[in-house]
C-alpha cells in the first residue's frame, strides 16, 4: 500500500511539473497579451485541477496493470512450450507466432475502437462533411489500419527484418494513394495517422513490443521493441484512403449502372 500510495505522489508531482507550463503560457497569454479575465475562471481551475488527477491516476495505471499485462501476454504467448507443443526440442521459426499474430489484430484493433481522440474526430469530420463521412466507417477504416500495422510489426519483430522497409514502402503506397484519393479526405486521412498514438493503444502496443522483443530468441528490446507506434501511425492513412478509394469506386460504379 505505501508503494502504490508513493508511486501515486510521484506520479502526481510529475504531472504537475508536466502540466504547469501549458498554464503559465494559457493563463500568461490571457492576462497579459490579450488582457482579459477568463470566463468561469473557477471551472476553469477545476477542470485543470480533474486533469491532474486524471493523468496521474492514469499514469499509476499505466505502470501497474497496462505495461504488466503487455509483457505477461507477450511472454505467455511466445513461450516455447505453448506455440510449440509435442515439438517443442526444435527452434521457432515465424510461422509457429500465429496467436501473437492474432492477439496482436484483436488488440490493435480494440484499443484504437476505444481511443477518444478518434471519436472525436470521426464526430467533427461527419459535421463538417455533412454526413457524407461516416463515424462508424471511419472509425473502422483507422481501427482495421491500426490491427494490420500492429500485427505486420509484431512479424518484423519476430522476423528480426529492418523497420525501414516496412516504412519506406509504406510512405511510398501513401504517396500513391494521395494522388488517386478524393482531395476531401486526403487531410483527413493523414490526421487519422495521428489520433490513433493516444491514451489507449500506446501503452498496450508499446508493452506489447517490448515484451516480444525480450522473449523472442535473438531479439533486442532497444533495437527491436520499438517501432510498433510507427506502424500504428502508418496504416490508418494508408486504410483510410483506401476506404476513400473504395467508396468512390462503388459511387461511380453505382451511378454508372
Amino acid at each position: 500500500m505505501n508503494d502504490l500510495l508513493q508511486l501515486l505522489l510521484n506520479s502526481t508531482l510529475s504531472t504537475v511539473s508536466d502540466v504547469l507550463p501549458i498554464a503559465i503560457i494559457i493563463f500568461g497569454f490571457q492576462f497579459l497579451v490579450i488582457r482579459k479575465p477568463i470566463p468561469h475562471l473557477k471551472n476553469v481551475l477545476f477542470g485543470f485541477f480533474y486533469v491532474l488527477l486524471g493523468l496521474s491516476l492514469f499514469l499509476v495505471g499505466l505502470e501497474e496493470a497496462l505495461f504488466p499485462i503487455g509483457r505477461l501476454m507477450a511472454q505467455q504467448l511466445t513461450d516455447p512450450a505453448f506455440i510449440l507443443g509435442s515439438e517443442l526440442g526444435r527452434l521457432a521459426v515465424w510461422s509457429d507466432y500465429g496467436w501473437i499474430y492474432l492477439f496482436a489484430f484483436t488488440i490493435g484493433y480494440a484499443t484504437t475502437i476505444a481511443e477518444p481522440s478518434l471519436l472525436a474526430v470521426a464526430i467533427k469530420a461527419s459535421e463538417v462533411s455533412g454526413g457524407s463521412i461516416g463515424i462508424r466507417g471511419l472509425r473502422n477504416a483507422v481501427a482495421l489500419g491500426v490491427a494490420i500495422g500492429i500485427t505486420l510489426g509484431t512479424f518484423r519483430i519476430i522476423s528480426g527484418t529492418p523497420l525501414h522497409y516496412y516504412i519506406i514502402v509504406g510512405y511510398i503506397i501513401v504517396i500513391i494513394q494521395t494522388f488517386k484519393s478524393p482531395k476531401m479526405i486526403i487531410a483527413l486521412a493523414y490526421d487519422s495517422g495521428g489520433v490513433t498514438t493516444s491514451t489507449v493503444t500506446v501503452p498496450l502496443v508499446t508493452a506489447l513490443g517490448l515484451g516480444l522483443a525480450s522473449t523472442v530468441p535473438g531479439r533486442s528490446p532497444m533495437l527491436d521493441g520499438f517501432g510498433l507506434i510507427a506502424f500504428a501511425s502508418l496504416f490508418p492513412i494508408i486504410a483510410v484512403l483506401g476506404y476513400a478509394q473504395l467508396s468512390q469506386w462503388r459511387a461511380s460504379r453505382s451511378s454508372s449502372s
